[in-house]
């Protein structure tokens, strides 16, 4: 073996090295996150990328909408494209299985040409919260669960979406919560899954059928912040690598199908003191502690304002829709699923908050990074919650921005999250989906036309 090919494979994780046992490593894919959370990046050989310490992109892959055009955020210096300096996180070394030769996927993280993080690279943005909580002796732990559907392929953007076939050949049929029939339906696109979660040293906690057509639940099992904000990164291009094998989209849209639930991504979250190594939220005889509430509190006083990045775009809150498998305030409860809130059951060392408000269409380090955000400042400002809310929560008023204008509205005036988050994450953020909203806000919709047309 060659010196190149010694040291590339010395510094890969258990997995990757697995995977290319006896294979001859073909091209490395160098991949960020730009704000939507798209790879972006570049492909090169095996080869150059062992003798590289680093490359260049420019900074403007994140002034970019979701639609490909522009926000006027690059500052003071003007739009000229600077260069960032990319540099791999070896850690994140993974296979990319369904490639057609032997190739490994590598996350790296962005610096400006003085070595200074760059503020408003997603993954800068959740490293600068959770060092906000080391800097306590603060270790958080998080659990996401990946709520998807498998649709039909959708070629028209004009046509509606419709559910895939199954393997019956029949629609995939709604309101099959938890059916395992609804699951083998999908078989052969769960069966890849696994496969390429297994050769990417993934550990799926399971998989289950949700209320939609053809809505599916993936659960990961808890850990850092960071490594599973990379693996919920990493797993929205699996899903959607597996479902294309199968003549099926899969997407992440917080709300694809009108008369279907939506799709969160639920974060759960618990707090271990570095120094005793024990829950921050269990209390001398296991019950809850004054930090358990303060995290709560701060869910309840900040998550209006984190809205914005946890729903991201203007389909985000078609999701928020009373009785529909989505939370319409920020109420919490103990095992009640219609709280935007909610503390499943557990025995006491797993006790955790969960976050039911984040759509699975945000960017999963920033939806994390935003919700964490929240729960730190809940933990410094030491308020308590409003009392456990008993009961339908659906009953209960509405306290969740119902718009996108209405969300960045709260955003820009949060400026206790703008210092959690990064102030100048939070202006370019602003830009950005300003931009998008206003070019959404020029688009004419069908349902305009239907009853506007002739009848005004």
């Amino acid at each position: 073996m060659s010196d190149w090919k010694t040291t590339l494979t010395a510094n890969l994780p258990d997995a990757a090295r697995a995977y290319l046992d006896g294979k001859r490593l073909d091209e490395v894919e160098c991949i960020i996150s730009d704000l939507p959370g798209i790879a972006r990046g570049k492909a090169v050989p095996a080869s150059k990328f062992a003798r590289q310490d680093y490359f260049h992109l420019p900074d403007s892959i994140f002034y970019q909408t979701i639609t490909g055009d522009w926000g006027e955020a690059a500052g003071d210096g003007g739009f000229i494209e600077r260069d960032m300096v990319l540099k791999p996180d070896m850690s994140t070394a993974t296979a990319a299985p369904w490639t057609g030769d032997w190739t490994l996927q590598v996350i790296h993280d962005a610096f400006d040409v003085a070595g200074e993080p760059i503020p408003f690279a997603p993954r800068n943005v959740l490293k600068r919260v959770v060092d906000l909580y080391h800097a306590k002796s603060w270790q958080p732990v998080i659990a996401p669960e990946l709520e998807f559907y498998l649709v039909a392929p959708n070629i028209d953007p004009a046509q509606e979406i419709k559910p895939m076939m199954g393997r019956s050949g029949r629609p995939a049929a709604a309101r099959q919560a938890y059916s395992m029939t609804a699951v083998d339906e999908f078989g052969p696109v769960i069966d890849d899954i696994y496969d390429f979660a297994e050769a990417q040293g993934f550990e799926i906690d399971g998989i289950t059928q949700e209320g939609g057509a053809g809505q599916l639940e993936i659960n990961l099992q808890h850990g850092d912040p960071l490594k599973l904000a990379d693996e919920v990164f990493y797993f929205k291009r699996i899903i959607r690598e597996a479902a294309l094998r199968h003549n099926c989209y899969a997407t992440f849209m917080a709300k694809p199908i009108a008369a279907e639930p939506g799709s969160a991504m639920h974060i759960h979250h618990s707090i271990i003191d570095m120094d005793t190594g024990k829950n921050l939220f269990i209390g001398p005889q296991e019950g809850e502690t004054d930090a358990f509430y303060h995290f709560i509190a701060g869910l309840q006083n900040h998550l209006p304002a984190a809205v914005a990045v946890l729903a991201p775009y203007v389909n985000s809150y078609r999701r928020y829709v009373k009785d529909n498998a989505a939370p319409i305030n920020l109420e919490w409860a103990r095992d009640n699923r219609t709280t935007g809130i909610r503390i499943p059951i557990s025995s006491p060392n797993a006790r955790r908050v969960e976050n039911r408000i984040a759509g699975m269409d945000c960017n999963p380090y920033l939806g994390i990074a935003a919700s964490l955000a929240c729960g730190y400042l809940g933990l410094i400002e030491q308020k308590r919650p409003t009392k456990q809310y008993v009961g339908d929560a659906y009953e209960g008023e509405e306290s969740i921005p119902a718009v996108m204008g209405d969300a960045l509205d709260l955003f820009d005036s949060a400026t206790a999250l703008h210092d959690v988050l990064g102030p100048e994450f939070a202006r370019v953020y602003s830009i950005i989906k300003r931009t998008e909203y206003q070019e959404f806000l020029q688009v004419i919709s069908p349902w305009e036309r239907e009853h506007l047309l002739m009848n005004v």
